[in-house]
């Protein structure tokens, strides 16, 4: 109860900041859990390419650095320094190769972390490297140089739009490399130097956090226009198109079930004509909020055209979509203007299923079926009436395959 409380407050305090965002996309900043599929999926893809930019850029920029170094320190200094650099090439070389677009975060974490643990190495081997020489002059004030390589990591986190959680522990490493590199000299350890280098790396990570912060936000704010429908704020049917075949793709992979309701609001004709349109407006705002209060986490709703609703539930076999419907159904749709309750005929189906192969064929059985619903005396639901038939049939096609 208390971590609610402080989780709604750490909210509340957020959203005086970011006006535009509501909680549940603020909590999208906080943590990468819970994202919608569409904002994880261009996420993913926009950290994969900066990473191979940056990869990129590092495997020109390594290489030429070697010039300096020849001109700059002897010969039994950047003979030690050629070889690890041409490593370091090689392995941003690798990242650039390696990096393909996904949409998996773990692929982006994993690119993104081969990335920072390239230069944080080199920065280890040239600072126990350069700490073996009594450099003096312009020697060591270019030796100098290579310590800020843990800034220039944490500075470059800034072009990624990463969470809080997310900036937290891709920094914390940093931070830990930079007191090991200090550690290893106890002896002769500086701890003024240390500890306002130590301040500084922190000041950097805060304002790269807060740059990742402001491009995800952007990113949630451009979805979210882009996505979603301006009077309901449910998806609109063209991201529910993209999310539906994503969704698909989603249950093939991991051999989960994926079922489809098509909702349709009973004569919403009416309710136009005898009203008004503001009137029914009204009632598809208002239905529509009823219908996401009581959603599961991870169901997505779609306004799919006029008072025609589309409800996504992922990893859903017939039977607990069913149940999820009939609790929909006892919380209500809403009223209309004369008092009456709003009602809606429902149509249920599952993907993978006998004859359901792909989403738009997922969308023509559910379809089918709400008109089926509709000339049955609408209020009801069709397609579960035997909701165990349908599980076995998914399970059977996945233990096939």
């Amino acid at each position: 109860m208390l971590t609610e409380t402080i989780g709604r407050y750490w909210l509340r305090i957020w959203s005086l900041v970011l006006l535009e965002m509501s909680g549940q996309e603020i909590g999208w900043l906080m943590k990468p859990g819970g994202h919608i599929s569409l904002l994880s999926v261009r996420r993913v893809a926009i950290i994969v390419t900066r990473v191979r930019l940056m990869a990129g850029l590092f495997a020109v920029l390594t290489p030429l650095w070697i010039v300096a170094d020849v001109m700059v320190f002897p010969p039994e200094v950047w003979h030690g320094l050629i070889f690890v650099r041409l490593a370091a090439t090689i392995a941003f070389v690798a990242i650039f190769l390696s990096a393909q677009q996904s949409d998996r975060i773990q692929d982006a974490y994993r690119s993104l972390i081969m990335l920072l643990a390239v230069p944080m190495a080199f920065f280890l081997y040239s600072h126990q490297h350069m700490e073996q020489f009594n450099l003096q002059g312009v020697q060591a004030a270019f030796s100098a140089g290579y310590a800020f390589l843990p800034f220039v990591v944490l500075a470059g986190l800034s072009i990624f739009p990463l969470t809080l959680v997310e900036c937290i522990a891709f920094s914390t490493p940093v931070l830990l490399l930079q007191l090991a590199a200090a550690a290893l000299n106890w002896n002769i350890l500086d701890w003024p130097t240390v500890a306002a280098s130590c301040w500084l790396l922190l000041l950097i990570a805060a304002e790269s956090a807060l740059a990742g912060l402001s491009q995800l936000a952007f990113m949630i704010v451009l979805v979210r226009e882009a996505t979603r429908d301006s009077m309901t704020g449910c998806f609109s049917r063209h991201s529910g198109e993209e999310l539906l075949d994503l969704q698909c793709l989603v249950a093939l992979r991991s051999k989960s079930c994926l079922s489809l309701a098509f909702i349709d609001l009973d004569h919403f004709k009416q309710v136009n004509d005898n009203f008004g349109h503001e009137a029914g407006d009204s009632v598809l705002i208002n239905a529509a909020a009823a219908m996401r209060s009581h959603l599961r986490m991870g169901d997505i709703l779609v306004r799919w055209g006029g008072e025609e609703f589309l409800l996504i539930m992922p990893n859903t076999n017939a039977r607990q979509g069913c149940a999820a419907l009939r609790r929909l159904r006892q919380k209500g749709f809403g009223t209309r203007p004369d008092g009456a309750p709003v009602t809606a005929s429902i149509g249920v189906a599952q993907f993978p299923d006998k004859g359901v192969e792909s989403w738009h064929r997922l969308v023509e059985v559910a379809d089918a079926r709400m008109y089926g619903a509709k000339q049955g005396g609408r209020d009801r639901v069709l397609g579960c009436d035997s909701p165990g038939d349908g599980c076995e049939r998914c399970e059977a096609i996945f233990s096939v395959s």
